[in-house]
């Protein structure tokens, strides 16, 4: 599986399989995690625009795609009911997601980016018991509760 930042042409193949992830995520427990309107076209051509926003490729297919960044994410500054393991510069990954076809999608998600630097943070719903499976799987360790811009709780995970 290649990784490779996405382009405007990726727009339409990344909307798909957002649809897809909502329709997963309902169907498997977790109908709140994202809206019919998130993660939106407008989020994701500003992931693109600012160089963060990532596709998973297999055979030249878009299978899967994630946001990474390297830098402070503010949902982060405040987390309840236990602490980050460590006080250091980290990459965030957001709103990954694969096309439900192809096996690997996270796992070389996490592979790309822990490539990129040494300390990885990622939340989730609480529902969302599938990614927090993987996430474990893949040797994050729970750190405990933030909430992001909307107020709403996250499962807060990272990696070292």
């Amino acid at each position: 599986m290649e990784i490779r930042r996405a382009v405007e042409e990726d727009v339409m193949a990344i909307m798909k399989i957002y649809e897809y992830a909502r329709q997963f995520m309902a169907e498997n427990g977790n109908p709140t995690q994202w809206s019919p309107t998130y993660p939106n076209v407008n989020l994701v051509e500003g992931d693109i625009a600012n160089g963060n926003c990532y596709v998973c490729t297999e055979k030249e297919t878009i299978v899967g795609t994630f946001a990474f960044f390297i830098g402070e994410e503010p949902t982060y500054h405040t987390i309840e009911q236990g602490n980050w393991h460590f006080d250091m510069p980290y990459g965030a990954i957001h709103r990954l997601a694969g096309n439900g076809e192809v096996k690997g999608v996270s796992k070389a998600c996490f592979d790309f980016c822990k490539s990129k630097i040494d300390y990885l943070r990622i939340d989730t719903h609480e529902d969302n018991t599938p990614m927090q499976a993987t996430i474990l799987k893949n040797g994050f360790k729970q750190c405990g509760i933030i909430h992001v811009e909307n107020g709403d709780p996250r499962f807060a995970f990272d990696y070292l």
